[in-house]
């Protein structure tokens, strides 16, 4: 009697079904556990067949944040996925792409029925000012090949009783914004990849600025008092929104400041509304 097949395949059948059409687009695998998703694709990048790379794991022992955070993930409870997009040459990588993925992610998001989502600039999913997710983008070197990024994906399902996010006061999960049990990995999965699918050929064809405007209406800090981070000085002023490459404005007390996607943080000022 032939024995079932593992949930690995299992996820990638269902995951290939949810994509559809575009499933011949994405070259899918899925792993019990890795270290990093992110660090798989970057140190050991697949050859380019034309295809995105997606390599998703049940559980990270090494996964990695933005500043050298670890990414905490939970077996059934997170899903934590990595994909390596290649752009033609000329594309405008990498301003805005960590942006252009959280867009991705809210749409799908919001499809399935989410409320409340929000943008933090530059690389975190709020759900009424709460962590639902978080982004790693990472620039793989030239070395004559074709551009490419790596977008690192995590995503909260349903967190165990008492778990704890280093960094992070305040974080919910898909089950309590939906208010039920959250969809399954692989229709998640499907979901935000179509989204990336049609935002990065946009991205690729136009820049981050023709999706600066819907980047903006999900603003989790517009107008409000904030103090950025990881500069040799905090700088204070009010969210101005994001420029069209994607840099943080920030009306400050001495004029409009860009701020560049780096080693920064942002946090609302204490007292001032999330």
């Amino acid at each position: 009697m032939p024995s079932a097949p593992s949930p690995s395949l299992r996820h990638l059948a269902e995951t290939t079904t949810q994509l559809g059409a575009l499933a011949a687009d994405f070259a899918l695998d899925w792993v019990e556990a890795c270290a990093s998703t992110n660090s798989a694709l970057m140190t050991h990048p697949p050859a380019d067949d034309g295809r995105v790379q997606v390599l998703v794991a049940d559980r990270q022992t090494a996964g990695r944040g933005r500043r050298g955070r670890e990414w905490l993930s939970w077996t059934d409870g997170s899903l934590t996925f990595s994909a390596l997009w290649r752009f033609a040459d000329g594309a405008p990588v990498p301003a805005g792409l960590s942006l252009v993925a959280g867009l991705a992610l809210a749409r799908a998001l919001e499809q399935l029925g989410v409320a409340g989502v929000q943008l933090k600039w530059p690389n975190d999913v709020l759900v009424h000012g709460d962590k639902l997710a978080g982004i790693l983008v990472e620039l793989l070197p030239g070395r004559g090949r074709t551009p490419a990024a790596v977008i690192g994906i995590g995503i909260n399902l349903q967190l165990p009783d008492g778990a704890a996010v280093p960094g992070q006061n305040t974080v919910t999960d898909l089950q309590r914004a939906l208010g039920a049990p959250p969809p399954s990995r692989p229709a998640l999965l499907a979901a935000v990849l179509k989204e990336l699918h049609t935002l990065l050929a946009t991205y690729a064809a136009a820049g981050f600025g023709a999706l600066r405007g819907a980047w903006q209406q999900r603003n989790a800090f517009a107008e409000l008092p904030v103090v950025i981070s990881g500069e040799a000085e905090p700088l204070v002023g009010t969210c101005a929104g994001v420029d069209e490459d994607g840099a943080l404005l920030l009306r400050t007390d001495a004029g409009l400041r860009r701020v560049l996607a780096g080693d920064v943080s942002l946090r609302p000022l204490p007292g001032a509304a999330a």
